[in-house]
């Protein structure tokens, strides 16, 4: 059983961010999250919000053992050969700590206000499939192509290479039933979603149904979700406890507004319990 924490950086100065982050790193959680947005989501919408790959850069050098990245990147954000680049110098600036996530963008209001392109639903769906393609080859293959209606590659090479191999851990945010956990199937090494201890049971099912269909044990994709740490105690243990028997083996504990001795609660009497795990 893994633990990370969501430091997500709206509203944050540098100086808190890499606290919490430093924080979390003594604390014994495996990951620290940042989030992959402009603009804040809550607040003061002129607050500020710092760039997700930029920090990600001055976390890997400013910490040393902890797990690092955002939930989720937004696949329109990016070409996927540029994000591909970005997320390899950063595993390597890191010594290879980086888990590296996609996902098909849904903030539409975001987009527009900065005049980046939001396709419907399908096209995003497409764009994400392309995009993992595109990135693995990238990162494992000289010469490269690739016919992508989208994102096509001819012989296109990237070094250096991520620091893990054959590549960092593959996460991909997603929910959608017919066209995004498809994709889960085909790519993931991690699948990430919100909801429900009953819909995510009920969704972790029928991922597996997909990756047999795909050709891949279903249990080589791990299952991850956020808890509150706003819930009460033993709410966070249920959620776990349900979630951990559907196959769910990491928790991004969202930084909650009632501070660091909050946080502070939950190292001390939930994470313990399942750390041999």
């Amino acid at each position: 059983m893994r633990f990370g924490i969501d430091v997500a950086q709206h509203q944050l100065s540098w100086e808190e961010l890499l606290a919490r982050v430093r924080y979390a790193e003594g604390a014994g959680f495996d990951g620290a999250w940042v989030f992959d947005h402009f603009q804040p989501l809550y607040g003061d919408p002129h607050g500020p919000c710092m760039e997700a790959w930029m920090l990600l850069s001055a976390l890997a050098v400013a910490t040393a053992r902890i797990r690092l990245g955002s939930l989720v990147n937004g696949v329109t954000y990016r070409h996927p050969s540029v994000l591909a680049a970005q997320a390899a110098t950063v595993d390597r600036i890191s010594g290879g700590r980086l888990e590296f996530s996609l996902g098909a963008a849904w903030y539409e209001q975001e987009h527009a206000q900065l005049g980046i392109e939001f396709p419907a639903v399908r096209e995003r769906a497409e764009r994400l499939d392309e995009a993992l393609t595109v990135i693995r080859l990238l990162w494992t293959r000289d010469g490269a192509s690739f016919d992508g209606a989208h994102y096509p590659l001819r012989d296109a090479t990237y070094h250096p290479r991520p620091a893990q191999r054959p590549h960092p851990p593959i996460w991909i945010g997603a929910s959608g039933e017919r066209l995004m956990l498809p994709i889960v199937a085909r790519h993931a090494d991690v699948w990430h979603a919100f909801g429900s201890v009953e819909s995510l049971q009920r969704k972790s099912s029928v991922l597996d149904r997909l990756a047999s269909e795909a050709g891949r044990d279903p249990k080589t994709i791990a299952r991850s979700t956020n808890v509150s740490l706003s819930e009460p105690l033993d709410a966070i243990r249920r959620t776990v406890d349900g979630l951990r028997a559907a196959g769910f083996s990491y928790f991004v504990a969202s930084w909650p507004g009632e501070g660091r001795p909050r946080v502070d609660e939950f190292v001390e009497r939930i994470m313990p319990a399942y750390a041999k795990e």
